[in-house]
């Protein structure tokens, strides 16, 4: 990583120390966002999972008991009680992967507008 200070007067010089720092920064919050949208898409599929299971029972049997872990607590519900609940908790976790989505186009902009400004590119290994 070669790293230059931006010629002007516009932006603060930061230290190469700094730079470093900051670069750093990025790539960790980056992941960071990265790592969270995974673990989330996963549980809006195990979601979508279970509905798909629970509409079938809702159709056939919505009285059928089913069983729901609400805050480590083991609960008894029928199919027709949980399927909202269910949907409501789907449809949060898309908002939610969607906003995070739109945190990590927003953060790799201003990663990449830092990269440009301090000449920041990667170094070639041979």
């Amino acid at each position: 990583m070669s790293t230059g200070k931006k010629k002007g007067a516009s932006a603060p010089s930061m230290s190469n120390q700094e730079v470093q720092q900051t670069y750093s920064r990025f790539t960790s919050d980056l992941q960071t966002i990265a790592t969270k949208i995974g673990e989330l898409e996963q549980e809006g599929e195990e979601y979508a999972l279970v509905l798909s299971t629970l509409k079938d029972a809702l159709e056939e049997e919505p009285d059928r008991k089913c069983f729901r872990l609400v805050g480590g607590v083991l609960v008894e519900r029928t199919v027709q009680d949980v399927v909202p609940v269910l949907e409501t908790n789907c449809e949060g976790i898309k908002r939610a992967v969607t906003s995070l989505t739109e945190q990590y186009k927003t953060k790799e902009g201003e990663f990449d507008k830092f990269k440009q400004e301090y000449h920041i590119r990667p170094a070639i290994r041979s």
